[in-house]
């Protein structure tokens, strides 16, 4: 999950990097319809970067919190977490030994 955050975060900064670009590229250009996609696109990146920083801030708080849980509860959620795995184990046994057939 690690190795996906800069990849999305990655594209994200190069969305905006390109939406920047296009309204550099057609801050010259006369038009209505122009002015008002620009204005869109002006307004959709300060949305994105609210979202964005809101993202982030959810995803720390998260964290913070299970790992305050982890931390006061360190036996329940070892096994919890054995439980899940061995859950998944057995699904995807399963699901293998039905291809296998």
């Amino acid at each position: 999950m690690d190795q996906s955050h800069p990849t999305a975060a990655g594209d994200m900064g190069t969305l905006a990097e390109d939406a920047r670009a296009l309204l550099d590229a057609t801050a010259d250009m006369a038009g209505e319809k122009v002015a008002a996609a620009r204005e869109r696109l002006h307004a959709a990146l300060a949305d994105t970067k609210k979202i964005a920083a809101n993202v982030r801030a959810n995803a720390a708080d998260s964290a913070k919190a299970m790992d305050d849980a982890v931390r006061e509860n360190p036996y329940q959620a070892l096994a919890i977490g054995v439980g899940v795995g061995a859950l998944i184990g057995f699904f995807l046994a399963r699901r293998l030994s039905y291809k296998g057939d």
